[in-house]
């Protein structure tokens, strides 16, 4: 064996507060910086497109990073269990440590290479470096896993408190040489960037990596964490941390943020307690969504309650192209959806709206609605975002009812009441006064010219009505409830 410790880098593209790398330097020996991009493996999802966007920029931070603290990245393409079996032969490194991921097929493939590394005599060691609390930890008096979010979340913050964030040493850390080449590959040689013009507008709102990840959650603490309880609802002005993508590719740790959140709120007395509570409740839907993911591995592809499996989805490619394009006819609708389309993002309370109408006034399967923001959302992520769709669908654990169908008119009045929103992602409408920005088939057909709005033409009229799709949505929500279907 060579005096080396293998850091695989996978989620977790970060050097402060990132257990794996701790533990690497704690050993003494030389460390080999290690991320393999995997499309090969059985069961693994392929990433969309903007994921892989950021993907590409968060391995030039991260290349960056460690290149300060004198370690190269090395890049490696391929099934990662053949991938490492042969560098495990080519170096024959004292062991191998990574963080761990919670879907089926990422643990099975863990647990082979940890079996071809015992084989070899190569230590093969995994770490909690995504999580506040493990998915096992967390269970009923009767040990099953928990299945509603709120005594999830009291039972979690009944554990002992998350593990406070450990920074990096500072310095240089000792980097392995090898004495021949690992034929390393370059960034491009990932071809991880849009082919298309897609995403130039990313940057303007977006900076990848873990100083990035710093930024972002400074900023917040300073701006929006004040008022978040109320304001987080709120599309029309920066309301909410914007550390979803962030989070999802480990740029920072759960556990900073997590603890810098409270000594935020015990720092500044205009964060109110319900501010905290909140903020961190966010947290826990996060950790809540990966306990399911682990307990139900087919969380993106199949229904939680199987009950659903009857229920009757219309097939409708027009409609859920019009979705997809945010051209709907209902403002709050386009409005989110070209702000995915536009910034890989959409806020939270939208991402709500957006879901339950595809769902509900169209009647399309939640699972086309989860396709589309895994390739264009920037944070999809394989926990949250399926547990988000089944929660809207009513499908999912802790569901929101059935007969929970958003009115996307009084939703945009509400959460977008001056259509600020709206009027920024959606601009035919931006002439057009509150409220009928969010209702502009209501409009007068003077209110119309005065803002040159030609409905069917500068902007499309509703592609269903609804109050229609209300009752239709009902009735078979109803008789799924009732076994009709």
């Amino acid at each position: 064996m060579s005096s080396s410790v293998i850091v695989w880098f996978r989620d977790d593209l970060r050097i402060n507060d990132n257990p794996a790398l701790l533990a690497a330097i704690e050993t003494g020996l030389p460390v080999l910086a290690l991320y393999i991009f995997d499309e090969a493996s059985e069961g693994i999802r392929p990433l969309g497109r903007a994921s892989k966007w950021w993907l590409h920029h968060s391995l030039a931070s991260l290349t960056k990073n460690l290149a300060s603290r004198g370690v190269e990245l090395v890049l490696m393409k391929g099934p990662a269990h053949a991938v490492i079996a042969e560098l495990v032969q080519q170096i024959k490194p004292s062991a191998l440590l990574w963080n761990r991921r919670y879907g089926v097929a990422e643990r099975d493939l863990d647990a082979r290479i940890k079996a071809d590394c015992l084989k070899s005599g190569v230590d093969a060691r995994s770490f909690n470096g995504a999580l506040l609390y493990e998915p096992w930890e967390i269970t009923t008096k009767t040990g099953d896993p928990m299945k509603v979010f709120t005594p999830f979340w009291r039972a979690a913050q009944a554990l002992m408190a998350p593990a406070l964030p450990w920074p990096l040493p500072t310095g240089k850390m000792s980097a392995f040489k090898p004495s021949s080449a690992l034929n390393s590959l370059s960034l491009e040689d990932l071809s991880l960037l849009p082919k298309r013009d897609w995403a130039k507008h990313f940057p303007e709102t977006w900076s990848p990596g873990e100083q990035g990840a710093q930024e972002k959650l400074d900023n917040f603490f300073e701006s929006a964490f004040s008022g978040y309880a109320e304001g987080r609802n709120r599309p029309d002005y920066r309301s909410t941390s914007l550390l979803a993508p962030h989070l999802r590719f480990g740029e920072i740790s759960i556990r900073d943020v997590f603890q810098r959140a409270g000594e935020a709120a015990h720092l500044n007395p205009k964060i109110s307690d319900a501010d905290l509570r909140s903020f961190r409740s966010e947290l826990g839907w996060r950790e809540f969504s990966n306990h399911l993911l682990f307990h139900n591995p087919a969380l993106a592809s199949e229904n939680y309650n199987r009950t659903f499996d009857a229920f009757p989805w219309a097939d409708n490619a027009p409609a859920l192209h019009a979705w997809q394009r945010g051209l709907t006819g209902y403002p709050i609708v386009d409005a989110g959806m070209r702000e995915l389309w536009q910034t890989g993002f959409m806020h939270n309370r939208v991402r709500m709206i957006v879901a339950s109408f595809l769902i509900k006034h169209l009647l399309i399967d939640w699972r086309f609605g989860e396709n589309w923001f895994w390739d264009t959302l920037l944070d999809a992520d394989p926990a949250n975002n399926a547990a988000s769709w089944q929660w809207v669908a009513g499908s999912g654990a802790d569901a929101a009812p059935y007969y929970r169908i958003f009115n996307p008119m009084l939703q945009g009045e509400k959460f977008d009441p001056d259509g600020i929103y709206v009027r920024k992602y959606v601009p035919e409408l931006a002439a057009l006064r509150a409220p009928a920005i969010h209702t502009p088939w209501l409009a007068s057909p003077a209110d119309l010219r005065a803002a040159n709005v030609s409905l069917g033409k500068t902007y499309p009229l509703p592609i269903v009505d609804h109050a229609a799709a209300r009752e239709r949505a009902l009735g078979a929500f109803k008789a799924l409830k009732q076994g009709k279907s």
